[in-house]
């Protein structure tokens, strides 16, 4: 038994702040295994919670990153201490060059930063959808502490810094309901019955499976326009992600309602008068 704790307790690495034996090294591994076994368990929990609807999947997944995250910083700190590195000695021995590597990642820091922040606050949450400046529309992925991931309707993966979700004007079409209101423009010919274009666009409106039917649509009479009379038709949707494909949908029923009304859409116009002398 002496000769067992002799080899477990035999210096590997010695200085004057740092002792590593394999004692530290097996408590530092059953560490790291537990941590990430209790942080998988964890995970599971969100997850079984999600699916039984008693919190949402965005809320779920912000509350595991900030506890895997300061799990992570405790497990890092305590593992240090195990060794013998004090984390007030060693944060001032290397206070000079922290300085003079955080100038040249303080952008780093910056997104960390504002990480810290997107997951505290929860103005933007996982499966989201938001809309950048550049009038890119994408569905909130995965929350980073560092980064973000949008995917766009073109499927296609983004990864953003999140100080650019903090600093840029972001329009979250999801912070307030999980519906949201959108509108089809479309013009008639001068001369048509106004009230008939009004009747067939809800019509259309009401037959698509993907309209919420709790809010109902509406028609505004929006302009008399050079060529056309101008209406939109306004609804609500809980799929904005995929919106577009709706609004195509209700064109081509649009047409399809207008071809059997007699309802004519127009093309411009122009009179050109020649004059000769």
């Amino acid at each position: 038994m002496e000769k067992i704790n002799q080899f477990i307790n035999h210096p590997l690495i010695t200085s004057k702040s740092i002792n590593i034996n394999l004692y530290h090294l097996l408590i530092i591994i059953a560490l790291l295994f537990t941590t990430i076994f209790i942080l998988r368990l964890i995970k599971r929990i969100f997850k079984r919670l999600v699916d039984e609807d008693k919190i949402d999947q965005g809320s779920g997944t912000s509350i595991y990153l900030i506890i895997k995250y300061i799990t992570w910083v405790c497990i890092i700190a305590f593992s240090l201490d195990t060794i013998g590195v004090k984390l007030t000695l060693l944060i001032a021995s290397s206070a000079a060059l922290l300085v003079g590597v955080g100038l040249g990642i303080q952008q780093i820091f910056h997104d960390i930063a504002s990480g810290i922040i997107l997951l505290f606050e929860r103005n933007l949450k996982v499966n989201d959808i938001i809309e950048l400046e550049n009038e890119i529309v994408g569905k909130v992925a995965e929350i980073g502490l560092r980064t973000s991931k949008i995917l766009t309707r073109d499927n296609i993966i983004m990864i953003i810094p999140n100080s650019k979700l903090i600093s840029d004007n972001v329009i979250n079409w999801s912070h307030n309901e999980t519906i949201t209101r959108f509108n089809v423009q479309v013009g008639v010919a001068y001369g048509s019955n106004v009230e008939m274009v009004e009747k067939v666009l809800l019509k259309v409106a009401e037959e698509h499976p993907d309209i919420a039917k709790k809010r109902n649509p509406f028609v505004r009479f929006i302009n008399f326009g050079d060529s056309s009379l101008d209406f939109k038709l306004f609804f609500w949707s809980k799929k904005s992600f995929m919106v577009e494909f709706i609004k195509s949908d209700l064109r081509f029923a649009i047409n399809k309602e207008f071809e059997k009304n007699n309802i004519t859409i127009p093309f411009p116009q122009r009179d050109v008068h020649i004059k000769n002398n």
